[in-house]
């Protein structure tokens, strides 16, 4: 079920599903379109979950600022989820939604029992940015087709774009301006983002999951994320081979992954 959220100062649509009495909060990567349009899908996808947890999938705030970053991005999540009455999560955060995640569990720890972080950076570079600066450009000349072809191509293994080639070109026709507008504002706000000093202070236990064939962020920034907590028991990593970028949606045992960590004792 779609619903939305409300503060004081913004309006946040989430996705919520499952009965359980833990409460699972799923942060999503950067995309051209709202994935709430693919309710369904993320629905089956988590269906693991169903019984144990209630899920909630955040997407970000409606009409957000001309500058936003990711930092002001965890804070709108965080306040979104006080509101709801959440704490003591399960906090799952993919990509851009990784970095989103780690800042909340830096700055509102109340918020976070355990952290699973696929695909994603504690840190931003010009390396890193590179991908991402390729999509803005593409999406300030509304240059669609182009920006969900560059995407699928750096984020999903080759055999999987080209099965899905004819698709993204479908959701690329479904595109508007205000989609365009709002990917610019999400995507700029990755630029800068660095919490290497502050992962050593995160306190719950943390999963990292990447990629070692990751065409946006590459497979060190996983790497990166595990030297920060480097000595810790109750810190794990695993990277996939050739699944991507997003191994999130393309590893056959991502979830049962993420279920084993977020259920252990």
């Amino acid at each position: 079920m779609i619903e939305t959220v409300a503060t004081d100062a913004f309006e946040m649509d989430y996705l919520r599903f499952g009965s359980g009495a833990k409460p699972l909060v799923i942060l999503p990567g950067l995309s051209v379109q709202s994935v709430l349009s693919a309710a369904g899908a993320i629905e089956r996808q988590y269906h693991l979950f169903c019984r144990d947890f209630t899920v909630y999938l955040f997407d970000r705030r409606k009409h957000p600022p001309e500058s936003y970053s990711v930092c002001d991005m965890a804070d709108d999540t965080a306040a979104a989820m006080r509101q709801l009455g959440l704490s003591d999560t399960c906090l799952f955060g993919a990509s851009q939604g990784g970095m989103i995640a780690m800042t909340i569990a830096v700055n509102e720890p109340s918020l976070v029992g355990k952290l699973a972080l696929g695909s994603t950076a504690c840190r931003m570079d010009a390396a890193r940015c590179a991908v991402i600066d390729g999509w803005i450009r593409l999406a300030r000349e509304q240059q669609s087709d182009e920006l969900y072809h560059s995407f699928g191509k750096a984020v999903y293994p080759a055999a999987v774009f080209e099965k899905y080639r004819a698709a993204f070109s479908m959701m690329a026709s479904t595109v508007t301006p205000q989609d365009l507008e709002r990917f610019i504002i999400l995507a700029k706000g990755t630029a800068d983002f660095d919490v290497r000093a502050h992962l050593p202070g995160v306190a719950c236990p943390v999963l990292v999951l990447g990629d070692s064939d990751d065409r946006v962020l590459g497979a060190d920034a996983s790497n990166e994320i595990s030297a920060q907590l480097q000595g810790r028991p109750d810190c794990e990593m695993y990277l996939y081979q050739g699944c991507g970028h997003a191994a999130y949606d393309t590893a056959p045992d991502y979830a049962q992954r993420l279920f084993a960590f977020f259920t252990k004792e």
